[in-house]
């Protein structure tokens, strides 16, 4: 399917000079948001994942129907103040400003297969956070899914040691 068809790009969102790939229309779509989880859920099955772990909030949008369809946990990789018991942390940066993930410390068992799940692949900044978390807490990182990816930022350069699948590339 061409999920292009089913992006909506805003100008100047949400600051200027930014181009941004709104996937809500593609969320939409019954038919073609089902063809991408599905994609991802195939991907999962051949990586044997046994948890799929996503950023906020659309990383959710992403992970928490694969995670459905495989009968499999997901985990909630979210900002600070936002989970509620003892968690990690790790500082990052996005490609318009700074920040810091969380995840809850006993989310992750040593030696689990975690597929990690975004809607987008900007810089890589928000996924290689996620990455160290998950193997900070021993989990081994099988591959990660996105729906799009902005190959003029260069993100794939950092998860060059991982899998990825992308759906569609800008």
């Amino acid at each position: 399917m061409d999920y292009k068809q089913h992006i909506k790009i805003v100008e100047d969102w949400p600051k200027e000079g930014i181009k941004f790939k709104d996937i809500t229309p593609l969320m939409q779509n019954g038919e073609a948001y089902k063809s991408a989880v599905d994609e991802i859920v195939k991907y999962a099955r051949n990586k044997d994942v046994d948890i799929i772990v996503g950023p906020e909030a659309r990383g959710f949008i992403i992970g928490c129907p694969v995670s459905y369809a495989l009968e499999i946990g997901f985990v909630p990789v979210r900002k600070e103040g936002k989970l509620p018991r003892e968690v990690i942390k790790v500082d990052y940066g996005l490609e318009y400003g700074q920040n810091v993930l969380t995840i809850h410390e006993d989310a992750i068992k040593p030696g689990q297969r975690v597929l990690i799940t975004d809607d987008l692949l900007a810089t890589g900044g928000t996924i290689e956070a996620t990455i160290k978390l998950v193997e900070e807490l021993g989990g081994v990182v099988a591959g990660c899914a996105f729906l799009v990816e902005l190959s003029y930022l260069n993100g794939h350069e950092k998860l060059q040691d991982y899998d990825v699948l992308t759906l569609t590339t800008y």
